[in-house]
């Protein structure tokens, strides 16, 4: 897969990933890709785990669907088999 980042989007994670080098940070990331997996996991993290701390980020962005499905705890990625 190939995800494309907004230019003003990008430089912002640029200076984040700057800061992060120079600075240190309780979740550094070294590199933009470092800082978009860890951003892209705590997404799908929040989506199967209803009551972890991710899932609060994914309620404000209103990405939780309004089903009984996604309220419920999965231990793996993926739709449920």
């Amino acid at each position: 897969m190939k995800i494309e980042i907004n230019e003003h989007v990008l430089n912002e994670l640029e200076y984040m990933t700057e800061l992060h080098r120079k600075h240190g940070a309780p979740n550094k990331c070294e590199s933009i890709q470092d800082l978009v997996d860890y951003i892209l996991m705590a997404i799908a993290d929040g989506s199967r785990r209803p009551g972890a701390w991710e899932r609060e980020l994914l309620e404000r962005m209103g990405l939780i669907a309004d089903c009984d499905e996604h309220q419920e705890y999965r231990s793996a990625y993926g739709k449920p088999e």
